[in-house]
């Protein structure tokens, strides 16, 4: 379930960390939603196939040997929840605001819902209380290619909400508008970005996905993209929901009885394993910023979009952002930012012209790693710590 891509001489850091990993792991040799008739999705009250990997051309040609790629990224993504809770004007002009902020050479985010026709197949029951499930019409790819994205991941407790059919009709969605998707088992998604090779996996605790529990099994699939791509991106929904749960503690976070992950040793394992880049979500929440091995995790992204009122954006519920790095073909760092967004009244994407998420990531990063977390300046640029 791998397409194989050569492997160049800038990949050795990555392609001798995967190898060590993917080894060592032979030797030692998945947001389940119950939540509320509420008609708004409240975090702690509970929320919720296989696929082929990807190979695109990028038309820009290829970037000089050791330039950097720039690559940005957002937390979850609700468009609305059909049939009655859909944006207006059919969601033209959802992205308006943010379309700017998310301008880079890759454009990443976290689709928290299928696109797909009523399959028939909903987790929630006709008579069902404090269930969550989440669906936008097909034709809403086209609101996710005209706001810039390039690469969906699936990987998260509302992929599934429509059963396989719903997950296999939101990867044709997707496919008919040139957007790539990533999460399901064993799947890495490769795309050529100016000749530098990215691979990108999704992980979460569900079993239509890579599994972020299975740390032995998500190190095979890291170590293993790591000797298909320059640079390897990990994108992960982990971590407890709800508006307390900001912060990172050591060990693994439990909610509503389901193992959602060890999000540090989860991460610190992946880039180990070969990752340059962590990409989490989950809590609907943001969460801080670390570097290990002088990679950047961003623990949490936040709720980024929650169209037709299908996500809470009461206080910090409502802040989200645009993470931007820029990353040279060995996976060093070059340079990123961090740009505050929030749920509109309408759940849409807006900037935010306080900053707030900037600087509760930027107080998050320096409690909860004080040593390790990024540092941001007042325009949100994030730098390593120092001698990080």
């Amino acid at each position: 379930m791998y397409s194989a891509a050569p492997v160049a001489s800038s990949r050795r850091r990555r392609v001798a960390l995967g190898l060590a990993a993917l080894l060592a792991s032979l030797l030692v040799a998945g947001c389940g939603d119950s939540g509320g008739e509420a008609s708004v999705w409240q975090p702690g009250a509970g929320g919720g196939g296989t696929g082929a990997p990807v190979t695109t051309a990028d038309p820009a040609g290829p970037a000089a040997p050791d330039a950097a790629i720039s690559l940005s990224a957002t937390g979850d993504i609700i468009m609305g929840n059909a049939p009655s809770r859909l944006p207006a004007a059919g969601g033209r002009g959802f992205f308006t605001s943010v379309t700017e902020a998310l301008k880079a050479d890759l454009v990443m985010g976290n689709l928290e819902e299928p696109l797909t026709v009523d399959t028939g197949t909903g987790k929630c029951g006709a008579n069902s209380t404090r269930c969550f499930q989440f669906r936008a019409p097909p034709e809403y790819a086209a609101h996710l290619r005209d706001a810039g994205f390039d690469v969906l991941n699936q990987a998260n407790n509302h992929g599934n909400d429509y059963g396989p059919k719903g997950y296999e009709n939101t990867q044709r969605a997707l496919e008919k508008y040139g957007l790539e998707h990533t999460g399901a088992p064993d799947q890495i998604t490769v795309v050529d970005v100016k000749g530098v090779k990215v691979a990108v996996a999704g992980f979460s605790s569900y079993v239509w996905s890579n599994s972020l529990v299975d740390i032995a099994g998500a190190k095979k699939v890291v170590a293993k993209a790591a000797t298909m791509a320059d640079l390897v991106v990990v994108q992960v929904h982990m971590g407890g929901e709800g508006a307390e749960k900001t912060r990172v503690k050591p060990g693994t976070e439990m909610f509503l009885g389901e193992n959602r992950g060890d999000p540090v040793t989860f991460s610190h394992a992946m880039i180990d394993a070969g990752a340059d880049l962590i990409v989490g979500h989950g809590p609907h929440v943001l969460r801080g910023m670390e570097f290990y091995r002088g990679r950047l995790i961003a623990y949490s992204l936040g709720n980024f979009a929650g169209g037709g009122n299908s996500l809470s954006n009461d206080g910090r519920l409502g802040w989200g952002g645009v993470l931007k790095v820029s990353l040279k073909p060995d996976g060093s760092w070059a340079g990123g930012s961090f740009t505050s967004t929030y749920m509109n009244d309408a759940g849409k994407p807006t900037m935010d012209s306080t900053d707030r998420g900037l600087g509760l990531i930027g107080d998050l990063s320096r409690s909860d790693f004080p040593k390790s977390g990024a540092r941001f300046d007042g325009q949100g640029k994030i730098s390593p710590p120092a001698g990080g």
